[in-house]
């Protein structure tokens, strides 16, 4: 059997929630959803899984909060040791209050950035990556769903169509 690939536009992201929620109730399987915007309940609607993210932050974070431990121990305990407002300067843990903002905003840049980074290029939008998208006004107004079928596929259509789509588009694998 033939696979075909039917892609389904919609204007508003109302009607593609409602209509994703109705195909996925009929039992077909949607392989993606290209959107301009994040759609909130988009995710859930598809039955994708839950997001590492949260997990790489917190290990961005200890990374950053460690390597800013290590930079102040050097800097203000081995390296360059003064003494600024009679506090010790041969022990990091008596200078520990004042060192806090600095490990606090080193934990927040190496979260952020990290994760930004990683986020990137996980999604294949470093400088040069490719767009998978299949039609490009996905980047601008339109949502497109994109559905593999096998065998019939004039009901998947008449879904689309049933659901709000207004422009089903097909492709033979």
């Amino acid at each position: 059997m033939s696979k075909n690939t039917l892609y389904g536009i919609f204007d508003c992201e109302l009607v593609l929630l409602a209509a994703v929620k109705e195909i996925r109730a009929n039992k077909i399987e949607i392989k993606e959803v290209y959107s301009p915007f994040p759609v909130h309940g988009l995710d859930k609607a598809l039955g994708l899984k839950e997001t590492r993210m949260a997990i790489t932050a917190f290990i961005y974070g200890c990374i950053g909060l460690s390597l800013a431990a290590l930079m102040i121990y050097n800097i203000m305990i081995i390296d360059w040791p003064q003494n600024i407002g009679g506090k010790p300067n041969f022990t990091f843990y008596h200078n520990m209050p004042a060192f806090i903002p600095i490990m606090f905003e080193c934990t927040v840049l190496f979260a952020a950035h990290l994760m930004s980074i990683t986020y990137l290029i996980r999604n294949g939008l470093y400088p040069g990556g490719e767009s998978d998208s299949p039609d490009a006004r996905t980047t601008d107004d339109k949502f497109l769903m994109e559905i593999e079928v096998e065998g019939n596929v004039a009901d998947v259509k008449a879904m689309l169509t049933k659901t709000g789509a207004t422009e089903i588009n097909e492709k033979d694998a």
